[in-house]
């Protein structure tokens, strides 16, 4: 079934060649020069925890990735983020947690298993699979200077390619036990509706939001962990009275651009790629796509689509079930409309990968100067040295304060900072380093983001105060022993 996904090409059914042109044109057309290329990224990602390639032990396997100590944690924050901002501070919206494998005919029903395709060939050349609509944006295998589409390979037909992984369920393969991974988590909460109205006494207008995992059989994986096999989503399911689709869909298109600046994503990264009337899935009103300019270009993180009541009419129309809701004020039934906005959870932790990744030339210790931001292909100034650093939000950084004594051969400090990290590991993920100079130990830091430092030195077992250093400007400060955690609530809050 199309939904609002910028897989351009991916519901051929609506989505004219004119169309697909416009909006290559329009991504093309904006796109800016990325302070990090994804190399870069990749290294950083692996040598500091944050993600490594699925099943690396055995070769790889295309288009699955696993995430770190560091990286679960900046993908639960996220997620935790989302959640906190999309049902936890709301009266109107409440979560659900659907089964990964449904039964078949919710993916009849949404339109999946006839429509969820791309358009796929195959070069008789390079022996290369590719997605028909991505030709002139893909590099040849054999010739990476050129395009597929100009390579002069000799490519097939395009031939549309289902992209739900199927499996069966007991212990006999034939028809009667196929089932599907899903490759959305929407469809769980349509199929449960009417049970979440029934015992979570909300009225409409009202939500229905899911964190969960999906899997779609990609042909061509590709820009590292954007485009995956497997892959998690953060959608809401907003249903509506009928008429009032429009103020609705301005609404959280709004607030969902604000979300992504409360993470740390600067607004200037930040589009929208609004559909025209002929790129619209046939039951859609509206759909906007949030972008961010990524090294490989501006992609998309989130869809927010006004989907009328297509999918709580096809699923009432295939269970045989009515999915109506009655209005007492209004003393009528109808079957809600909706707006969905769609967001994936790896693809926002690349955002803010790529968002945090900075590379300065900061002063050597009693040179002076101001900090510089790392220009590729110059020489370093003399007197400077190189700090990597990712600026991530506090709310979202995987570490919210590393804890040092200054010494690690000095009994007295080493108790008391460890004590200082016991009391904060209770509430927050900290991190304990006695090992190594204590400056090479805020690079260490600096390196995967963590906000705050603590070092504990003999002016604390003088008048019980630490040195507070911040990791952006690199200031530090006396504070009270005693004050560290409201401090740290503080810059979480």
């Amino acid at each position: 079934m199309p939904d609002c996904d910028s897989k351009i090409g991916k519901s051929i059914e609506y989505l004219t060649f004119f169309a697909v042109l416009t909006r290559l044109h329009a991504i093309m057309s904006t796109s800016t020069t990325p302070k990090v290329n994804i190399e870069q990224l990749a290294s950083l990602c692996k040598r500091r925890g944050f993600i490594f390639q699925g099943s690396e032990l055995y070769g790889g396997i295309n288009g699955f990735w696993d995430y770190g100590p560091l990286g679960v944690e900046l993908k639960r924050n996220i997620k935790d983020a989302w959640w906190r901002d999309t049902v936890q501070r709301r009266s109107d919206v409440v979560g659900l947690d659907a089964a990964i494998i449904m039964h078949p005919r919710v993916w009849e029903a949404s339109g999946h298993l006839e429509g969820f395709s791309d358009p796929m060939v195959d070069c008789k050349t390079c022996k290369g699979r590719f997605r028909a609509d991505q030709l002139e944006s893909t590099s040849c295998p054999q010739k990476p200077s050129k395009l597929v589409g100009a390579c002069g390979g000799d490519l097939t037909e395009a031939r549309e390619f289902n992209l739900m992984f199927q499996t069966f369920v007991g212990p006999v393969r034939d028809d009667s036990s196929v089932a599907y991974l899903r490759p959305e988590t929407a469809q769980g909460i349509f199929a449960q509706f009417d049970n979440v109205l029934s015992v979570s006494r909300q009225k409409v207008p009202f939500g229905i939001a899911q964190i969960g995992k999906a899997f779609r059989n990609e042909i061509n994986p590709r820009n590292y962990t954007f485009r995956s096999r497997e892959f998690e989503q953060m959608e809401l399911e907003f249903f509506i009275k009928p008429g009032t689709d429009a103020d609705w869909h301005e609404y959280w298109v709004q607030a969902r651009m604000d979300w992504y600046t409360s993470i740390g994503i600067a607004p200037e990264h930040l589009d929208k790629y609004v559909y025209g009337s002929d790129e619209l899935a046939h039951y859609a009103s509206a759909c906007v796509d949030i972008m961010y300019q990524f090294p490989f270009g501006l992609q998309e993180l989130e869809g927010i689509a006004a989907r009328g009541n297509f999918d709580l009419s096809r699923h009432s129309e295939f269970s045989g079930k009515k999915l109506e809701y009655f209005d007492q004020e209004s003393n009528e039934r109808f079957i809600p409309h909706v707006v969905e906005p769609s967001a994936g959870v790896d693809r926002i932790a690349l955002a803010v990968l790529c968002e945090a990744y900075q590379v300065e030339w900061i002063p050597k210790e009693g040179t002076g100067g101001d900090v510089r931001e790392a220009v590729p292909g110059e020489k370093m100034p003399d007197g400077y040295e190189e700090r990597t650093v990712m600026r991530f939000a506090p709310t979202v950084a995987p570490i919210k304060a590393a804890i040092f004594p200054l010494l690690k051969n000095r009994p007295e400090l080493v108790q008391t900072a460890q004590d200082l990290y016991a009391s904060l590991q209770q509430r927050w993920p900290v991190f304990y380093d006695q090992t190594g100079a204590i400056g090479r130990r805020y690079r260490r830091q600096d390196e995967v983001g963590t906000p705050f430092g603590i070092t504990v030195d003999f002016e604390t077992l003088e008048n019980q105060t630490v040195t507070w250093r911040e990791r952006d400007s690199m200031a530090q400060e006396r504070i009270p022993i005693a004050e560290v955690a409201d401090r740290l609530a503080a810059a979480l809050a």
